[in-house]
């Protein structure tokens, strides 16, 4: 699957009472290069047809980043099936490329009016491969 980054630079509004990025930061990290990614690559009329939502999220967080730390925030689909896929979100130190968080998220893709879940096209597939 095709991978989407950004580098991003820790600042105190990120830091804990440990002075360590805190952990509710790289949750809205992930949801945001989550939704980055979708709106860079899928097509307008696709986006005004369809929302995802979160199902579950399971986070390991392997290394602490501090103030100052350039950080690079990976994201790719895993896998899809039905309704549902599965997108993993990587946050590495930009210097020594070490893992710093790694999370698996699964969404589920419903119809923009109705709310309901809808089975992934083939054309949605497509957008990530």
């Amino acid at each position: 699957m095709n991978s989407y980054e950004k580098e991003i630079t820790v600042t105190k509004d990120d830091l804990d009472d440990l002075d360590h990025v805190n952990n509710v930061r790289y949750v809205q990290w992930i949801q945001d290069i989550s939704k980055e990614h979708w709106q860079t690559m899928a097509p307008k009329d696709v986006q005004e047809e369809v929302v995802w939502v979160v199902m579950t999220h399971h986070i390991t967080y392997k290394a602490a980043a501090v103030l100052d730390d350039h950080i690079i925030l990976r994201t790719y689909i895993k896998n899809s099936k039905g309704a549902k896929c599965t997108r993993v979100v990587e946050i590495y130190m930009a210097k020594t490329n070490a893992l710093l968080v790694r999370s698996s998220t699964e969404w589920c893709l419903l119809n923009r009016t109705t709310f309901r879940p809808m089975r992934i096209s083939e054309r949605i597939e497509n957008i990530f491969l």
